[in-house]
Parts: C-alpha cells; sequence; structure tokens
C-alpha cells in the first residue's frame, strides 16, 4: 500500500539520496512514485519486488483465461477434437495424418 508521507519524492530528492531510497525499497518492497514539478511521472521499484508483480500479473491472465474457457463450455461453445483437427488442418494447411 502506498504510504503518501513516505513513498511518493521528487526525482531531485531522490538523486540527492539515492542510496537511502534504494535501502527503503529493499526493506519494503513498496515502490516509490517520483515527481517532477509537483507531478507524479516515476514510478521506482527494487528488482524483486517487480518480478513478484510480473508474476502475480501473468497468474491473474492464466486464472482469466480459465475462466473464459471455462464460460464457453457452460455457453456450449466446444467443438470436438476430429473438428479441431480439421479446422487447423485447414489453417496450417497440413494433410491428415492416419
Amino acid at each position: 500500500m502506498l504510504n503518501i508521507s513516505r513513498d511518493i519524492h521528487s526525482l531531485s530528492d531522490f538523486k540527492r539520496k539515492t542510496p537511502e531510497f534504494i535501502e527503503q525499497l529493499q526493506k519494503t518492497g513498496e515502490p516509490v512514485v517520483l515527481t517532477i514539478n509537483g507531478r507524479a511521472k516515476l514510478v521506482v521499484q527494487d528488482a524483486k519486488s517487480y518480478q513478484r508483480m510480473l508474476e502475480l500479473l501473468d497468474r491473474a491472465e492464466t486464472i482469466e483465461a480459465i475462466r473464459e474457457g471455462l464460460e464457453s463450455v457452460r455457453q456450449g461453445k466446444t467443438m470436438s477434437l476430429d473438428q479441431f483437427d480439421q479446422e487447423m488442418r485447414k489453417k496450417i494447411r497440413s494433410p491428415k495424418r492416419r
């Protein structure tokens, strides 16, 4: 969760105190919002928490794809394996194997 008093700073402040910010990023795992002329412009995050965020996003996308697939099955939007094989062979123009 973003802590406004701790996690929003000017880019100039970040440049002056980079080692302190790196320590904070590693300690908290929370990103820091950097401002330019008082407006949020950049977000800085340590590599470990960024990797975790990417993994969570990938997981969420996978779960959503599974939900969509299950909904398609519930709605009867399915085909037999033979139908699927025929359609794929048309797309890739491959002869049927026997």
